[in-house]
């Protein structure tokens, strides 16, 4: 069921604190923390605590929470000293755009310059 946690779900178990991770900033309703395999000198992922599916089933059932998701991944940016030269957020929806964790996040990538169109 949307939004209930998944026993199968590594983003889940990161919410839970069942699996570790790098955790630099925590809300009531979001985590953000440093992905394993950055991109980029900042590459931190910002989730809802809550599972969605991908950004689309996020929007579609709590688009309170894609706000608040947006609202970090600022903060993410401030903290990292990146938000005046700018970042980029991401949110990949679907395999054939990239995703692998079936849990609604938001990259934030910044420190280094980005190409456009991003491939």
């Amino acid at each position: 069921m949307p939004g209930e946690p998944q026993a199968d779900c590594l983003f889940c178990k990161i919410v839970s604190g069942d699996v570790p991770a790098t955790i630099v900033r925590e809300t009531d309703t979001t985590v953000a923390f440093r992905d394993i395999n950055p991109q980029a000198p900042t590459h931190v992922l910002v989730i809802p605590k809550a599972h969605y599916q991908d950004a689309a089933s996020l929007a579609a059932g709590a688009p309170e929470l894609c706000a608040d998701i947006l609202r970090e991944a600022g903060a993410v940016a401030a903290d990292d000293k990146v938000d005046g030269t700018g970042y980029r957020i991401v949110f990949n929806t679907g395999s054939g755009a990239g995703q692998t964790v079936w849990h609604a996040h938001a990259h934030v990538l910044g420190g280094r310059g980005f190409n456009w169109p991003p491939g």
